[in-house]
């Protein structure tokens, strides 16, 4: 059975890209506009890891990642953030609400495979 992965991001080409480097991967993907669609996907898609966007409507990556650590089922799950965010104090607060890796955009399939190897999920 194939992982799931759950895309977070407000831009549909970048969703996009992450399908196909997942996918490539043989992930499941689910995809999610902003941080509140995502929270409502997680209840029928349990994912195993989560790219996550920073700048988003609705809801935005931190603002998500926190909602998702504070539910148990997934305390563990992996979260990457990929994002343009690269101020180290932001860096540092993503690490601190629980994100697993930091991805700078753009980025390519020899990135992303590079961090879910690190994560033991490749």
């Amino acid at each position: 059975m194939s992982k799931q992965v759950l895309v977070v991001d407000d831009s549909k080409v970048v969703r996009t890209v992450c399908r196909r480097i997942m996918e490539a991967l043989n992930y499941t993907v689910t995809e999610a506009e902003h941080g509140q669609d995502a929270l409502d996907k997680c209840a029928a898609v349990k994912p195993d890891v989560v790219l996550l966007d920073w700048n988003m409507p609705v809801m935005d990556g931190m603002q998500f990642l926190k909602a998702f650590r504070a539910k148990a089922e997934f305390s563990n799950v992996p979260v990457i953030f990929c994002t343009t965010e690269n101020d180290i104090t932001k860096i540092q607060a993503a690490m601190l609400a629980g994100a697993n890796e930091y991805v700078m955009k753009p980025f390519d399939q020899e990135i992303i495979s590079g961090k879910l190897q690190q994560l033991g999920l490749l």
